[in-house]
């Protein structure tokens, strides 16, 4: 395939955004710069603005205000057809009555590119289906499909690659397959990827950028680990894996830790962790760095502690157990447990302590929704 034209002078910017549809803003002042070459994730739940801010990029909406620019050119009022944006679709929309490789060089033909076909082989080989390349899409499966989409996309050499949740009907086994997959093509060809997902999963794996949207506004951006590891609010924490958020008051602010008191203990929060250092704060950890201290056992120096506790659930998931602790005056708090050496755990009804390294602990504004952006069943 030839090279991507000019890929260091294709930054996709934002500048004030913001989308009405009557009364209802879908996407509210939202500014963003993507570096050209860069696999940028849009993550949020249903509703939060990331597919409407994901087609004014691609010239299916037009913004109520504010400007979109590629490549330092100012696109805000060109066509689709005439912007160098490409957009893959979870439905795929593939030609039923045209082969994979006519598929592929379809939007080619149409702007009589020289050697169609041969580009359109040659982005089927970027996607290992050259030997599939005489079939039709009916006779492949999803993640062939998905798989030729891409190809078809990737083919016209656009400065930028809209995926709108491109994996969601494929099977969990094979999105995961697809999430390496596409990374490694990301890489190879260079272009600037645009992911707009639900999937925490998937934007991490996948993703150099991560943008959590909520309500039509961007709560945090930053790579995944910095994400997951120091969220700055209650709906970061909640959506982004899950979080233990403790409300507390802080009771002293040093240079290195603050003291907050949680129901009558003692908890230590790095203030370099600490999104607010004075009055109301949520102390937060991740499940997985929580330790069930069962009776007998020694806690280090160095560790929060909470408890005792009851534990009121355990399941069994493989590579780790999950256990639901009542912890009186704090509620229910989550851990997760690897389970490298086997053997038996913990049981319900069992009593425990559960502690954590200082270092893990991060501090959250104490005046939000402790459950915002906490999935439920039905989400």
């Amino acid at each position: 395939m030839s090279e991507v034209t000019d890929p260091a002078g294709a930054d996709l910017v934002l500048t004030r955004i913001t989308k009405q549809f009557g009364a209802f803003t879908a996407v509210d002042d939202l500014s963003l710069t993507i570096p050209s070459g860069s696999f940028f994730a849009l993550l949020g739940p249903s509703g939060c603005g990331k597919t409407t801010t994901l087609r004014m990029v691609a010239g299916l909406e037009h913004p109520t205000s504010g400007s979109i620019s590629i490549g330092g050119k100012d696109v805000t009022d060109t066509r689709a057809y005439q912007r160098p944006v490409n957009t893959v679709f979870q439905s795929y929309a593939l030609f039923p009555h045209l082969t994979v490789l006519e598929n592929v060089a379809f939007g080619l033909k149409r702007r009589r590119t020289a050697d169609a076909l041969r580009l359109a082989g040659e982005a089927l080989e970027l996607v290992e289906l050259r030997h599939l390349a005489e079939r039709r899409p009916a006779q492949l499966s999803g993640g062939q499909q998905q798989r030729v989409a891409l190809a078809r996309a990737i083919v016209n050499n656009p400065a930028v690659l809209l995926l709108d949740e491109p994996l969601g009907a494929l099977d969990l086994k094979l999105r995961r397959q697809m999430q390496v997959e596409l990374k490694k093509i990301q890489e190879e060809v260079g272009l600037t990827f645009v992911h707009v997902t639900h999937d925490q999963e998937e934007a991490m794996t996948m993703a150099d950028t991560v943008a959590v949207m909520n309500a039509g506004r961007i709560e945090q951006m930053g790579a995944p680990a910095d994400l997951y590891e120091l969220p700055q609010t209650a709906f970061v924490a909640n959506f982004l894996g899950q979080s233990n958020l403790l409300r507390g008051t802080v009771l002293d602010a040093g240079p290195s830790t603050l003291g907050v008191e949680v129901a009558g203990r003692r908890l230590r929060v790095p203030t370099a962790r600490a999104v607010s250092t004075t009055g109301e704060v949520f102390v937060g950890v991740r499940p997985e760095k929580l330790h069930l201290v069962r009776e007998g056992e020694d806690v280090p120096d160095d560790a929060n502690v909470v408890g005792p506790g009851r534990i009121t659930d355990v399941s069994f998931s493989g590579v780790s157990t999950q256990y639901q602790v009542e912890v009186p005056g704090l509620g229910t708090l989550g851990v997760f447990v690897q389970n490298i050496f086997g053997g038996k755990g913990a049981a319900p009804g069992e009593s425990v302590h559960l502690a954590w390294a200082i270092r893990h602990t991060f501090g959250l504004d104490g005046d939000q929704d402790v459950s915002a952006g906490a999935l439920d069943e039905e989400d």
